[in-house]
């Protein structure tokens, strides 16, 4: 069971406590004293100059008319909401309307306002709910804005800070799941009711039209204003990864009665069915990663007939995809290498998007599902972004490209495939140098969690304070993540975990056993869970590493469900308050296995104050713990920043260089 009587860390939880944050302070100074000198200044002005550069793509979605970005730069650190028109965006310099300018809007109110999005109303587009957060936590405010006067509505949609969830049922109502007080949130911190709030009414004579169970995750509403099919579609997250689904209509909840793991989307006369397991119907057998569709009317009245869009097999999964009006967009991984194909409904045949380049990192910037046009954006570990526009099923021209960061003429992309301990061959890519000779230091990313892609994408930062060094980049595809579909990710869950880091150890054995690098000179680095998993290669994997980044790390595996969002992790994990759940999952808990005989390798710990999804508790306590014991640990917390670390351009460059210094440090 989760006893915390053993913890005399337990008060660095404080999150804002004096003396937390004084513990904090005094933490920081030694880092940034012994990693902020003169190679640290050039490494955060060069990651400074590639962040805000002009010459960056601006990525837009189109609303209408518009299409609309948003914008940070040297002059706008907070960023500016601003939109143009596509014969403008052609062009060289795109001349845009600024519609919300967050630095003045922060400035004339003295809050430290972080941009969190806008939601438009369809198809009038003459409101927004805009979300801004404190410093970037998930929580935010909204508040209702006039497209036409440029200004905030004075009597208008607006709710203080909270994780809601909120969306246009019609100009004048709003469905909101968000703090209503005592017993409206999930014991993971996210909404438990969806109400229907109207204009002029007092939040508290909202009426509720959903709620959800305790010790659900998160409940959601989502309205399809398109003419001719309008659908309020209402979500229920039993856990992580399981939805009950439903239709709103009128006061009748329809459920759509496919498995509850498998994710669904309906488009106009249209319903897709994604599947995470195996589904037999009672007529037919559905593999995991496949893509069903059917007609949505006659799958509720249970008389569909399923079609395959999309089938995987051992080394093809289905990555994402994107409706236009009359085109499904689909984006596929062969060995992790994009593979773009457009779709017609009805007969469901699949065509290669022309003009894409083999073997590069593709992805769907956004599709118009009122017309034809889409724009996806194409590159690898060294060619920079392409954003390639046109008609789905038409021929794609390149309207952007992004400048180099970095000279990569040098560089030399290679996949290998290292085989675990169970004996599964586990891909890794190898970003290394024509002229450089081996071995030499070298940083190993992964993550191995939530079924999330790691894929061979164009980096500036990196490029520029890590290859362009010397150094070699390693990407490694192991298990938990979704590289090979759903079944990559579900085999490595809960008691499985291990199997994770198992993959990452025998990737880390692999470089060194080729004479890519050595021991003393292999770092690796890893955020949230992927800071789980730097904290397991610490304390169970120590002589397979030189030095190791651990960024907004879980840590503590007894008490994360207790902690911010935690609880929604737990179909992922493990209970940790379940005896036989705690058997597996002490096993691998970083925090409960800190050993004082065992040489570390040095780490460096990041988190962030303000980062309300992983408690930064985590980090401060196997800091505390680390030290105890004796091991070379350094950290650094930024007071604000979310979940991201940092909460803008600057902060993010700062950041980027303190790890990159480290790194350089220790490993050379």
């Amino acid at each position: 069971m989760a006893d915390v009587t053993d913890d005399p860390y337990l008060w660095l939880e404080d999150i804002t406590g004096d003396d937390a944050l004084d513990w904090v302070r005094k933490h920081n100074e030694p880092t940034l004293a012994q990693f902020g000198g003169e190679r640290f200044e050039q490494m955060r002005v060069e990651a400074l100059e590639v962040l805000d550069t002009d010459a960056r793509i601006p990525y837009v979605r189109r609303r209408g008319e518009y299409l609309y970005n948003f914008w940070r730069d040297a002059a706008n650190p907070r960023g500016r909401w601003r939109r143009t028109t596509l014969a403008s965006y052609r062009s060289e310099e795109p001349e845009w309307d600024v519609l919300i300018d967050v630095d003045v809007l922060a400035a004339a109110e003295d809050e430290n306002w972080v941009w969190a999005g806008a939601d438009v109303i369809e198809p009038d587009r003459h409101r927004a709910l805009v979300e801004l957060s404190r410093g970037g936590s998930d929580a935010a405010v909204v508040r209702e804005f006039d497209m036409w006067t440029r200004e905030f509505v004075s009597d208008g949609f607006e709710l203080p800070e909270a994780k809601t969830q909120i969306t246009w049922e019609d100009e004048n109502t709003v469905l909101v799941g968000t703090d209503f007080g005592e017993g409206s949130l999930t014991e993971s911190g996210y909404p438990r009711l969806v109400k229907r709030w109207r204009r002029g009414q007092r939040l508290a004579d909202a009426e509720t039209v959903f709620s959800a169970a305790p010790d659900d995750v998160i409940v959601a509403a989502g309205v399809d204003r398109t003419p001719g099919f309008e659908r309020t579609m209402i979500s229920r997250a039993i856990d992580f990864f399981n939805d009950e689904v439903y239709e709103l209509r009128g006061e009748e909840l329809i459920r759509i009665d496919a498995p509850t793991d498998a994710t669904v989307a309906a488009h106009r006369n249209w319903l897709l069915i994604e599947l995470r397991t195996d589904w037999f119907t009672g007529s037919a057998q559905y593999a995991a990663g496949s893509l069903l569709a059917a007609d949505y009317d006659e799958f509720l009245a249970g008389t569909a007939e399923l079609a395959v869009v999309f089938e995987p097999d051992e080394h093809t999964s289905l990555n994402h995809y994107a409706w236009t009006r009359d085109r499904l967009v689909m984006v596929t991984l062969a060995d992790v290498a994009s593979r773009v194909q457009i779709v017609t409904p009805g007969t469901w045949r699949a065509e290669p998007a022309p003009g894409l380049p083999p073997n590069t990192n593709t992805v769907i910037v956004t599709a118009d599902d009122l017309g034809d046009e889409i724009f996806l954006d194409s590159s690898g570990f060294d060619t920079p972004s392409r954003l390639l526009h046109g008609p789905a099923g038409g021929e794609l021209t390149e309207i952007k490209r992004a400048p180099s960061f970095f000279d990569a003429a040098d560089l030399v992309v290679t996949q290998y495939f290292a085989e675990s301990d169970d004996g599964t061959e586990v891909p890794y890519f190898v970003v290394g140098h024509r002229h450089v000779e081996a071995p030499g230091p070298t940083l190993l990313g992964g993550y191995g969690g939530f079924e999330v892609a790691n894929t061979p994408s164009y980096g500036g930062v990196l490029g520029r304070l890590w290859l362009a060094r010397g150094g070699t980049y390693v990407l490694a595809n192991i298990r938990g993540g979704g590289e090979y579909g759903p079944r990559w990710h579900t085999q490595a869950m809960r008691e499985n975990r291990h199997l994770v880091y198992e993959d990452f150890a025998a990737v880390a054995r692999d470089l060194v056993a080729r004479g890519i690098t050595t021991v003393e000179q292999l770092g690796a680095q890893g955020g949230s869970n992927g800071g789980l998993l730097m904290g397991v290669m610490l304390t169970q994997y120590p002589e397979l590493f030189g030095a190791l980044v651990c960024s907004v790390p879980l840590l503590d595996m007894r008490r994360f469900h207790l902690l911010l969002a935690g609880a929604s992790w737990v179909a992922e994990y493990g209970d940790p308050d379940n005896p036989e759940d705690w058997a597996f999952i002490s096993k691998y808990s970083p925090y409960q296995n800190i050993s004082a005989d065992r040489r570390y390798p040095p780490v460096l710990i990041t988190t962030s104050t303000r980062d309300d999804r992983v408690h930064p508790g985590h980090a401060r306590k196997m800091t505390a713990a680390l030290e105890a014991a004796g091991h070379p640990v350094h950290y650094y917390e930024n007071i604000e920043g979310g979940h991201a670390g940092a909460a803008d351009n600057a902060q993010t460059a700062f950041r980027s260089a303190l790890i990159y210094e480290f790194l350089w440090s220790v490993l050379s």
